[in-house]
């Protein structure tokens, strides 16, 4: 058996080892999305191997008896001059080394190694294809942890019941934007939400929400988020300032007369009508009802009616206030994590529009491109490597001008003579700005412009060149509708025929005498 002091002396050392490792991880320039995230996943892992470490160390440092039988042990001898102790130990020593001759000293050094091992394409073979571990954590639609793939949720939400009208991929997404301005799914009908198919749909969005977050933030603590999301809900949850899960007081019972309908609470049963309710005061159940429940401290039970006894006419009881807390739960973490993911779905939204756009040859294209390894980036020496970032620090861009070819501003005056700095909005691209005349004009042939018109019913022709307002599209393409009609209509009264006697007639005139048989 080891000393326990001995064992404290290398975690400690070990820790301090896994923090230099934990540097070198973190001090790496990484321009890269991929580069990052690798990075940030290694930095994840070496902090759990050093709080696991803390952990033991905490445990070794409260086992006192154990340390100060140890002290004891070595401090002490029972004559002096003895060194029967060190002489056992260095014993076991020698033993252990002479048993496995070829161990190393410890395996951190063999972990730390892997976990700053960089691995290049370059040093492989063309046929050995590397398999990333970060990669293996996202599918092909969420491209690396870039994008959000919320497909299946999506066919969950259309497949509930009492949905209503079924929304597309693009609107779902917009429905989850409204994160930003309050809880989410508030759109939907109540009755929807009540039931078990939403507790069902909202627990797997929340899943994979989660599950995202710690797969593309693996050093945010999101378990210290949900626990603060978890007692703020808490608090609103006992102040019933969290409204929409409770049941419509229509569906509630009414008492004697109140609301739609008549409830009569000695009979236990429900009267849509008062003449039938005031008929049947005078029968003999009601009465004999009526006398029974006076004699007794509860009205009778009634499967017929809800049970008056643990229902309010103004409101529903504690217990079906809780039945639907864990959906509502479940809603308000959901729209935390959407909150802080907000930007992560915009980007969604852009590109889902953009693969709309697209034709299936260039989504083949773009897979393929995809799939292949990313380029090696060019490495340069030391006094090179210095050099290029002294002239990056150089730069000076007070005025935010837009880089040329060579990464450095553009002349201000070459800035002003394209016009960069004028703005040109157009909202058929969803009020996207474009900066100066150029790019303005370049856009009505790209791939977001023509799916906003696509998106209108409109062809994104030329007669539509320059229009940038939704109103004025839709104008536009109600003249042009008009002045189509126009030209046929002046067709068939301008174009002239003539039948086997001689005689002329317009076109009009001619196909319907030829309809009737006269010519």
């Amino acid at each position: 058996m080891d000393s326990i002091i001995e064992l404290q002396r290398q975690t400690h050392e070990e820790i301090e080892r896994y923090e230099r490792a934990l540097y070198t991880v973190l001090s790496r320039p990484q321009n890269v999305h991929q580069g990052r995230l690798q990075n940030e996943h290694k930095a994840a892992q070496i902090l759990d191997r050093i709080s696991s470490r803390i952990t033991t160390l905490n445990s070794a440092y409260q086992d006192q008896d154990a340390r100060k039988l140890e002290i004891d042990t070595i401090s002490t001898p029972s004559q002096p001059g003895d060194l029967s102790e060190f002489y056992t130990r260095l014993g076991k020593i020698q033993e252990h080394h002479n048993k496995y001759p070829d161990a190393g000293a410890d395996g951190v050094e063999f972990d730390i190694a892997t976990l700053l091992e960089e691995v290049d394409p370059e040093d492989y073979d063309d046929d050995y294809v590397y398999e990333d571990p970060v990669a293996n954590m996202f599918s092909g639609e969420e491209v690396y942890g870039k994008y959000l793939d919320l497909h299946a949720n999506h066919t969950t939400y259309n497949n509930m019941k009492n949905i209503g009208k079924r929304i597309g991929y693009l609107q779902y997404l917009d429905a989850l934007l409204l994160s930003e301005k309050g809880p989410i799914h508030m759109d939907i009908p109540k009755e929807t939400r009540l039931c078990r198919d939403y507790e069902t749909y909202i627990g797997a969005l929340n899943t994979y929400l989660t599950s995202f977050m710690r797969r593309t933030q693996p050093l945010f603590d999101i378990e210290s988020k949900q626990t603060s999301t978890i007692e703020e809900f808490d608090k609103k949850w006992e102040a019933d300032e969290i409204d929409g899960w409770t049941a419509d007081g229509s569906q509630k019972a009414q008492v004697d007369g109140s609301g739609e309908g008549i409830w009569c609470t000695a009979c236990q049963r429900m009267y849509s009508k008062q003449t039938v309710y005031d008929a049947h005061l005078t029968s003999k159940k009601h009465i004999k009802a009526t006398s029974k429940q006076v004699s007794s401290d509860q009205p009778p039970t009634n499967p017929n009616g809800p049970p008056s006894a643990t229902r309010t006419p103004n409101g529903p009881t504690a217990s079906s206030k809780n039945k639907h807390r864990t959906a509502a739960l479940l809603t308000y973490l959901a729209t935390a994590l959407l909150g802080d993911l907000a930007q992560t779905l915009n980007d969604t939204k852009a590109n889902v529009e953009r693969r709309f756009s697209l034709t299936a040859k260039e989504r083949e294209q773009e897979i393929l491109e995809s799939q292949k390894p990313p380029a090696p980036q060019p490495t340069a020496g030391p006094e090179g490597g210095a050099e290029e970032e002294e002239e990056e620090e150089r730069i000076y861009n007070p005025l935010k001008l837009p880089m040329g070819w060579d990464g450095k501003p553009i002349p201000y005056w070459l800035y002003k003579l394209h016009g960069l700095g004028v703005e040109y909005r157009c909202e058929i691209c969803s009020d996207h700005v474009y900066m100066g005349r150029k790019n303005f004009e370049r856009h009505f042939q790209e791939s977001r412009h023509a799916f906003g018109m696509r998106a209108l019913g409109l062809p994104n022709t030329k007669h539509f060149h320059e229009i940038t307002k939704i109103e004025d599209a839709m104008a536009l393409a109600e003249r042009l509708k008009r002045e189509g009609r126009h030209e046929i209509f002046e067709q068939e009264t301008m174009e002239e025929l003539e039948d086997e006697e001689g005689n002329v007639y317009n076109r009009k005139t001619y196909d319907d005498l030829k309809k009737q048989g006269l010519i």
